[in-house]
């Protein structure tokens, strides 16, 4: 074998040895991809198969909107996709209870306040404003201290029946034992908690809980497609799950209709009644305006589809005005849903520094402060001769928590329900009474209290047996 054909063969063996290497490596790689790689059923593995179904995966990965922009009417979907599409952005939804209004993300993520701005500009454009973020209001600290009770009983709900227990002053209540001879509420009345969600599963909640009726169709949205809203909805994930995890929105859900006669825990306003979770708050208590839109939207379309939705009961606000925000609930009395607001725990003058969204001038609001057990204004309460509607207990107030417990909180978040309670127990007596009517009759049920003279325009603290009354 001559000198070339040696090196040859050297060659051809040193590629070999490389390619043999390789492979094994090769192997061993794949070997380690299969471990960590989840096997998916057959089922999973299904990808969409229309544009709408495409199109709803691909907004479900995209961010959260940046701003809300009110088109002037005329202006065609047409021209609003080229203006979007000239700017990089993308409608993420269209909010079809809050005409011309579209949710927009700025896919190049821009500061919010550049993209109002630059829609602001535009001719087609009548307004622009940011997606605001929404928190739920702190727990009040200070000499009131929320109590976890350990063995939880009907007596420790001094709003229901204050008979002066731990220092309290007898008959500041809602005189709820004597309105209970005459009600107790009814499974036919749906309240809608516009919150963090329910724990829907806590047993003082769970035979009060509002479930899509099975003759009717899920939640069908034009752009986020169809959500299956067996139990209520989930506004944050565009999604069919709104339990709790924050523990504030059913802590609002159990003043309302925590199970009476049931020997667990305690008893709501309402014994019988039907709570619809909304979720819009995550479990940091943070949202936006945006989810708190579409969750109101989907409460409009749920009672157009048949729900007997009457009440919102709305335990948050911001400083932050939302003309967005006000269309919607305007919208909402538009279709006979009264929206129970609370005032604010800040201690100013609402009538001076507005509250959103208790201080919207729209005619199904009712704002409500807050009361301790002696009757005297909380000292964390707003107020506000002209913007505050009424007041309701909302200091110490025991009610259901998460994981089945019970805690005690305190703030306007909790008088809020405690009204959205009363006007429930009336349309539970007078199912066909409009909006305009439950608001006056909820506006004449108070009992003249002297510290709320020139603090509320009521002037005085719910009375359920008053609003009962013909």
């Amino acid at each position: 074998m001559n000198r070339n054909n040696i090196f040859i063969h050297l060659a051809l063996a040193f590629v070999l040895i490389l390619v043999a290497a390789f492979a094994g490596q090769l192997n061993r790689w794949q070997k380690q991809w299969k471990s960590q790689v989840r096997r998916v059923p057959f089922e999973e593995k299904k990808r969409p198969t229309t544009v709408k179904d495409i199109a709803l995966g691909e907004t479900r990965g995209f961010g959260r909107p940046e701003v809300l922009v009110k088109f002037r009417n005329g202006v065609s979907q047409e021209t609003i996709e080229s203006i979007t599409s000239r700017f990089h952005d993308r409608v993420e939804d269209r909010i079809e209870n809050a005409a011309g209004w579209e949710s927009v993300d700025d896919l190049d993520d821009a500061d919010a306040a550049a993209t109002v701005a630059e829609y602001s500009r535009l001719p087609e454009v009548e307004y622009a404003e940011p997606n605001f973020e929404i928190e739920l209001p702190d727990s009040i600290d200070g000499p009131l201290v929320p109590v976890l009770p350990h063995d939880p009983q009907f007596t420790d709900q001094w709003a229901l029946a204050n008979s002066g227990q731990r220092g309290g002053k007898e008959g500041a209540d809602i005189s709820a034992t004597l309105a209970w001879a005459t009600t107790t509420g009814s499974d036919k009345v749906v309240v809608a908690v516009l919150d963090s969600g329910v724990d829907y599963t806590h047993e003082d909640l769970a035979q009060n809980m509002w479930v899509r009726p099975a003759s009717m169709a899920p939640y069908r949205d034009n752009e986020l497609g169809t959500i299956d809203d067996l139990n209520g909805y989930n506004a944050i994930d565009n999604a069919s799950d709104p339990m709790d995890e924050n523990g504030h929105g059913t802590h609002c859900a159990g003043i309302i209709g925590a199970e009476g006669e049931n020997n667990l825990g305690i008893a709501g306003v309402n014994w019988k009644i039907q709570i619809m979770p909304l979720k819009f708050m995550n479990a940091g208590g943070f949202g936006t305006t945006k989810d708190a839109i579409e969750a109101i939207n989907y409460v409009i379309e749920r009672k157009k589809a048949g729900v007997n939705v009457r009440i919102i009961s709305a335990s948050w606000g911001s400083t932050q005005r939302s003309r967005a925000l006000e269309d919607v609930i305007r919208k909402a009395y538009e279709n006979d849903i009264l929206f129970v607001a609370a005032a604010g725990n800040a201690s100013v003058n609402n009538d001076r520094s507005p509250h959103f969204p208790s201080s919207y001038n729209v005619p199904n609001v009712i704002s409500v402060a807050a009361l301790d057990r002696h009757d005297q204004l909380a000292s964390f309460s707003n107020y506000g001769a002209k913007s505050v509607a009424i007041a309701a207990p909302g200091v110490d107030i025991l009610s259901t928590w998460l994981g089945n417990q019970y805690e005690e909180k305190s703030g306007t978040s909790m008088a809020t329900p405690v009204v959205a309670g009363v006007a429930a127990l009336v349309l539970s007596e007078n199912p066909r009474m409009s909006v305009d009517d439950l608001r006056k009759r909820i506006m004449a049920s108070s009992d003249p209290i002297v510290a709320l003279k020139g603090k509320t325009v009521a002037g005085g603290r719910i009375n359920a047996v008053k609003a009962l009354q013909d």
